[in-house]
């Protein structure tokens, strides 16, 4: 009796889409997602079960066309994707490719043009069962819309919007949120990680500053170790020319003493 496996009649990462050819909206599109990616590489650095897409196509139905989301995370699943051929990485994020993984979480950048992120793609995101979804609109396109920031967690089915910023995800283990910082040169607000205490993660750029600043530091330190150093054994050396300078004394004296007939002994013990 032949088995039947569905797999493999289901279309490949290799021959569905993975790009089409659409740009993003603006540069801040782009490094709002990459510095949670970067941020995220830091803090799971040692961790490979887990992936987080940019702009790249979701394929949860083999007839349905792929969604593309701003960015979304998926946890339970190697980051390491091996494709066929030998080729490393993702072309797209294909459902039946992942073991059935829905991702965690999706994010959305609001912009100019407006893509029914607080509607249309809030149902959608819920019917495909993405279990929190970010809304950001760091530029306020649409406050007549909703909040700037909001995060939805999927209850029953729909979307419930979660109190405070950061927003704590215990199924992710970490908060998102927002906070004003500087990356690549530009100062203003931006999304952050943040630990159970409500510490914000810090940037790859933070990183890299703090471990030149703390090495520093350390260099200034051991500078002022040096300098300490030197100057006791500045401090030994005239201890010990004292010491000699006093010992001449005390001979010159002796021998005066003589000199005069007087037993250097019998004087210093007097």
């Amino acid at each position: 009796m032949l088995k039947y496996d569905p797999l493999q009649y289901l279309p490949t990462s290799e021959e569905l889409p993975s790009s089409d050819n659409t740009p993003v909206d603006n540069e801040l599109q782009d490094l709002i997602p990459h510095l949670l990616k970067g941020i995220l590489s830091l803090i799971w650095q040692q961790r490979y079960d887990w992936f987080f897409g940019i702009d790249m196509g979701y394929y949860y139905h083999p007839n349905q066309s792929a969604i593309v989301p701003d960015a979304f995370l998926s946890l339970g699943v190697d980051r390491r994707k091996i494709r066929p051929k030998g080729r490393q990485g993702r072309l797209s994020y294909v459902l039946w490719e992942e073991n059935n993984t829905v991702p965690i979480l999706a994010i959305e950048n609001v912009s100019q043009t407006y893509n029914g992120e607080y509607d249309q793609k809030k149902l959608d995101y819920a019917e495909l069962g993405f279990l929190y979804y970010l809304i950001y609109d760091g530029d306020s396109y649409y406050p007549r819309k909703g909040e700037p920031f909001e995060v939805h967690r999927l209850v029953d089915g729909v979307y419930v919007r979660q109190s405070g910023n950061p927003v704590w995800m215990p199924e992710i283990g970490l908060g998102i949120g927002t906070e004003l910082g500087t990356y690549q040169d530009w100062s203003r607000e931006w999304l952050y990680w943040y630990d159970l205490n409500g510490k914000r993660y810090p940037s790859p750029e933070e990183r890299t500053e703090q471990a030149e600043l703390e090495a520093a530091q350390e260099r200034q330190r051991a500078i002022q170790a040096e300098l300490e150093a030197s100057q006791e054994r500045q401090r030994a050396i005239q201890a010990e020319q004292r010491a000699a300078e006093a010992e001449q004394n005390l001979d010159a004296l002796k021998a005066q003493l003589k000199q005069l007939g007087i037993n250097p002994e019998d004087f210093m013990n007097r």
